[in-house]
């Protein structure tokens, strides 16, 4: 009994220790007031950062997102020592934007607010009011440094002319593109009642047989915002021929669509999870692209543009990453902060960290 009250005893007080080591604060942040950074504010960003990005990070990896936390207090404390805020419509147009893309991922409807939260969790790892609350600091944060950094952000060079050429003949080798289709699409998930699925399927590739016409009838109908036709439809959809493709859409579906002519109709299609029903609308063999090809099928972006727009980004990257090291290297002048390179209490409180 006496060894059971040691051993329950020595439970707790492991669980009590771990406990007040998450509510320690591992760094502190004093511009204008005093804000600390506990070690489950920090493993929470470390934990989530990994999720998001599918891999566990190394030692050095997780001691840079500590500095980014640090960085972050403290350009919004200087955004608040300044006077520069934003509002709750500059938020809102940053969750429209994002709708918007989510919109074109799901062919083109409004996004439902469960299904916009669970896209956020899914790419964020976050709640909807957690990220609000995120996209409301970056953009605190921009516009601080578009403030004091103006001259520098502004300070890239446009690509030229002969920079896109040049870029071009170095890598030119990866502009082929492999056969691609335009296609369309009307897809009957399996939802909770497959049999009912099969038979909404089966009606449907019954009243279309194979005509085009009525194929495009039901595709247009189910995209009406009014329709609740039991099936989604898909219009003016690209898709290459390879492995991932083959991967995300099942062999047979692409051994099928890339088997059909020009106008025509498929057979019914089951993969286990979906009923389809697709419709050919035009087909590319592979080629190697040249400058003024289309880069990106259905739209007018060609190599050359695609060229210069990352060439763009690169230098405007570049000079965002020198601005917000200035900014941030300007912040850290004096007292302004406490981490574990300074400070030997928070050092062996990071040397306690359990990962």
């Amino acid at each position: 009994m006496k060894r059971l009250f040691f051993i329950i005893f020595g439970i707790l007080g492991s669980l009590a220790f771990a406990q007040d080591l998450q509510l320690q604060p591992i760094a502190k942040v004093n511009l204008i007031k005093t804000e600390v950074i506990t070690v489950k504010q920090y493993r929470s960003e470390v934990e989530r950062t990994e999720k998001t990005s599918g891999r566990a990070f190394t030692p050095e990896l997780r001691r840079q997102i500590l500095d980014m936390m640090i960085n972050e207090k403290l350009v919004l404390q200087a955004a608040e020592r300044d006077k520069v805020a934003i509002s709750e419509n500059e938020v809102n147009q940053q969750f429209d934007q994002l709708r918007a893309m989510l919109s074109r991922n799901i062919g083109g409807r409004q996004p439902t607010e469960a299904e916009f939260a669970t896209a956020v969790r899914n790419q964020y790892g976050l709640e909807l009011p957690a990220f609000r609350d995120q996209v409301r600091r970056q953009l605190i944060a921009n516009k601080y440094l578009n403030l004091k950094k103006e001259t520098v952000l502004k300070s890239f060079t446009e690509p030229t002319e002969e920079d896109i050429i040049k870029t071009y003949d170095l890598i030119k080798a990866q502009f082929v593109r492999p056969d691609v289709i335009r296609f369309s699409m009307l897809q009957i998930p399996y939802g909770s009642n497959a049999a009912e699925a099969r038979r909404t399927a089966e009606g449907l590739i019954r009243e279309i047989g194979s005509s085009a016409t009525k194929f495009d009838e039901k595709v247009n109908s189910a995209r009406s915002p009014s329709a609740n036709a039991g099936y989604q439809s898909y219009k003016d959809e690209y898709i290459q021929k390879d492995m991932q493709t083959q991967q995300m859409m099942g062999a047979d579906f692409v051994t099928t669509a890339f088997s059909l002519k020009q106008g025509e109709v498929s057979r019914l299609l089951d993969n286990g999870q979906f009923f389809r029903i697709i419709k050919i609308s035009e087909t590319y063999e592979m080629k190697a692209l040249q400058l003024d090809d289309i880069f990106q099928l259905g739209t007018p972006y060609t190599v050359r543009d695609y060229i210069g727009n990352t060439l763009m980004q690169e230098r405007q990257m570049a000079v965002l990453q020198q601005a917000t090291e200035e900014l941030t290297r300007e912040l850290r002048a004096g007292r302004t902060y406490e981490d574990p390179d300074n400070n030997r209490e928070y050092k062996r409180i990071m040397d306690q960290i359990v990962w």
